[in-house]
């Protein structure tokens, strides 16, 4: 891994850019992860996390120096929206692990979030040199699971009725993309070249 570009000044996309967190990112951080809904698709505990939770988190996990955290805001306005991150560096064996939370319910179903997990891979394979990034969804998190797929990853397993929400047991996902795979894909993913429609 190249560690002098782990921490981008910012990467740039069409409709997102990914930024390095600011402690005036933490009031919104409070917002989302206070949001049940936004707990139920990312948390393994019951419900919502409290304040002094999300300060703890976000001092740790996004200002700290122990991951890659990026803030997700529009290019066109710079509102920001959500939060991406690598977690887990493996520099021997060249992988991480990937966590990506659009905060905002308005921005959900719009793209952005399947082109800030693009960006970030391009970063990841282009930039930092890994060779592999995984990651992990609740199986009811569907529309989560169809931007993975849309921009490369595969599933390779699931951890069985792991996850308790609504009265049942559900699946954990387990999902990730190697190098190869996303360059035979990025042109697509990134957007740089329209996908094929369907017939038929």
């Amino acid at each position: 891994m190249r560690a002098r570009s782990w921490f981008p000044a910012a990467i740039p996309g069409r409709t997102v850019v990914l930024r390095p967190h600011t402690a005036r990112n933490l009031p919104a951080f409070k917002r989302w992860y206070g949001d049940p809904e936004i707990a139920r698709l990312t948390r393994y505990q019951e419900g919502p996390m409290r304040a002094d939770e999300v300060e703890r988190f976000f001092e740790a996990r996004v200002a700290g120096g122990g991951s890659l955290a990026l803030a997700i805001h529009l290019a066109d306005s710079d509102r920001l929206i959500g939060t991406c991150a690598f977690s887990q560096l493996d520099g021997d064996n060249g992988s991480a692990l990937f966590h990506i939370t659009i905060g905002e319910p308005d921005c959900w179903g719009h793209g952005y979030g399947s082109e800030a997990t693009a960006l970030m891979l391009e970063h990841a394979f282009g930039v930092l040199g890994l060779h592999r990034v995984a990651l992990a969804v609740f199986e009811y998190n569907e529309r989560a699971i169809r931007a993975y797929r849309k921009v490369g990853f595969s599933t390779e397993g699931r951890s069985r009725e792991a996850i308790w929400r609504g009265g049942r047991f559900w699946d954990e996902v387990q999902m990730s993309i190697l190098e190869d795979e996303w360059r035979a894909g990025r042109e697509r993913a990134l957007g740089l070249v329209p996908a094929v429609e369907q017939t038929g």
